[in-house]
């Protein structure tokens, strides 16, 4: 079966090369990793773009998707420190249905 992902890290590093050389050292350890999770995509977007505005937020957050392993790291993530969904979603910011959702689907 063939992976319909996008390589994030060669679309990270072009951004890097051509718009952002002056941040690639700080990004070095992240594009070094053999996978990226949707965590490090998210820190290396806030590295070199930095914090976006609201507006900005509500679209991108409309079009994210996650892969299991990223689902179950989010639910470590709540177990780990403790947290309840409403919380989980705050810091995540994320939707609470769909953190019961997937606590439903992988947790049974």
């Amino acid at each position: 079966m063939k992976n319909n992902q996008p390589n994030y890290k060669n679309i990270y590093s072009d951004i890097l090369t051509k718009k952002f050389p002056h941040k690639r050292k700080e990004c070095e350890v992240l594009l070094s990793m053999e996978s990226l999770s949707f965590l490090h995509i998210i820190q290396l977007n806030t590295i070199i773009f930095g914090t976006s505005d609201n507006q900005t937020e509500n679209f991108n957050q409309k079009h994210r998707s996650y892969r299991k392993s990223d689902i179950l790291k989010i639910l470590e993530y709540q177990k780990k420190y403790n947290l309840n969904n409403i919380q989980l979603a705050n810091h995540f910011k994320l939707s609470r249905n769909s953190v019961t959702k997937w606590k439903k689907m992988f947790l049974v």
